[in-house]
């Protein structure tokens, strides 16, 4: 069975979760003995064998990001001409799926790592080519042989954004980490050379620039920890300058009035990553939408606690008490998840952070909970043997 996997990242073009989880799904799907999986992505051509990367077309140079987007998924569409299946995986690729499953007369399955409709806020970013992205995104669920969402959580979202969708055609596939990639691993002079002091508590962030992570809500947050302890922040890639300049000045206010700000704005090698988090007494997870959580898994495979925000699957990852801290947040109904009490969500995201700098032994048992949850339940080998079970099940 030839599968055509259909999405904008892939190695060594990677930026966010869902790139990570291509990357890591193809590469188990390549190991089922009866699949040949082939890759279709944006970007550059690759030297990998069956995969081919695609340029924007030209012509459409200057115009909005949502129609460059199209352009490129009409190339792919193209590209997929002898397979058997398509998926996809996040708007940028979905027309391309659908468009295939359309032209070739195949099946299409769509991964739900997020939704427009829960992200309105992308309107910042895209202008109108939000309610294009919106469009793209909707026409493709609803005609889509198969929806996989990656935490129940957002198998629910999808439902309720999409009530055309038969609910018998979403699967739950949580997202997987690799945990020999991600494992604890001490490098004290790596870490040391990316400005932070291993022997310091620290409390690390590693996540885009966007509305969904939560970071201004973190960095007010970080006003109310003790003093020696370090702020690590891994984030880059700001979705607009308002926000860049919103964390920015965030930053600013913090470094005047304490040490150990260390703000990493580019796209560091996972080795660093793995370093940090190794170093770290806690990761922190502020976001206010997460279908899932990716990072959530990758510090608790490095056997680092977590501090998160208790919303959409990341419960379903990180376990109150065992391995982390949730944070409750209530949240507006208006699709932004903007919490209904700012002060308090702060002020419970610090109370957590703060509790778990101030009992390292506790921090640490938490993480090597982490690390055993994460291998027992969230292995890729598993994650492609139910999705193969999804593709067989469409005939």
């Amino acid at each position: 069975m030839r599968v055509d996997v259909l999405s904008k990242e892939y190695p060594p073009e990677i930026y966010g979760g869902a790139g990570v989880h291509v990357a890591e799904l193809v590469r188990a799907l390549r190991a089922r003995p009866d699949l040949e999986t082939r890759v279709h992505c944006f970007g550059a051509e690759r030297d990998e064998a069956g995969t081919t990367g695609y340029a924007e077309l030209s012509g459409l140079e200057g115009t909005n990001t949502a129609l460059r987007t199209l352009g490129v998924d009409l190339a792919m569409a193209g590209g997929t001409a002898g397979t058997d299946l398509v998926h996809s995986h996040t708007w940028y690729a979905n027309l391309a799926g659908h468009l295939s499953g359309l032209l070739h007369g195949v099946p299409h399955v769509v991964t739900a790592h997020s939704l427009e409709p829960m992200r309105p806020w992308k309107a910042e970013q895209l202008g109108g080519g939000y309610a294009v992205s919106s469009w793209a995104e909707r026409t493709a669920y609803e005609a889509a042989a198969a929806v996989v969402a990656v935490s129940a959580a957002m198998r629910d979202d999808v439902l309720r954004s999409y009530p055309a969708v038969d609910p018998a055609r979403v699967h739950v596939i949580h997202n997987g980490i690799d945990t020999d990639l991600w494992t604890p691993t001490h490098a004290p002079d790596r870490v040391r050379a990316l400005g932070v002091a291993p022997d310091r508590r620290s409390v690390v962030f590693v996540g885009r620039i966007t509305r969904q992570k939560g970071l201004p809500w973190f960095l007010r947050a970080a006003r109310q920890l003790p003093a020696d302890v370090q702020l690590v922040l891994c984030a880059g890639a700001p979705d607009t300058p308002e926000l860049e300049a919103e964390v920015t000045a965030l930053v600013e206010e913090l470094r005047s009035t304490r040490e150990g700000v260390v703000w990493i704005p580019g796209m560091l090698p996972r080795a660093d990553v793995v370093a940090l988090l190794t170093a770290a007494t806690v990761f922190a997870c502020p976001s206010i939408y997460e279908p899932l959580g990716i990072v959530n898994l990758e510090a608790m495979a490095c056997e680092t606690a977590v501090v998160a925000t208790a919303t959409g699957g990341i419960p379903e990852v990180v376990v109150d008490g065992s391995t982390g801290w949730l944070v409750p947040i209530e949240q507006a109904d208006d699709g932004t998840g903007t919490p209904v009490d700012s002060a308090r969500f702060i002020d419970d995201l610090a109370a957590a952070l703060v509790e778990a700098v101030s009992d390292p032994d506790r921090a640490a048992a938490y993480g090597r909970a982490g690390r055993e949850r994460a291998q027992a339940a969230f292995s890729w080998a598993t994650i492609a043997e139910r999705t193969e079970a999804v593709y067989r099940s469409l005939g």
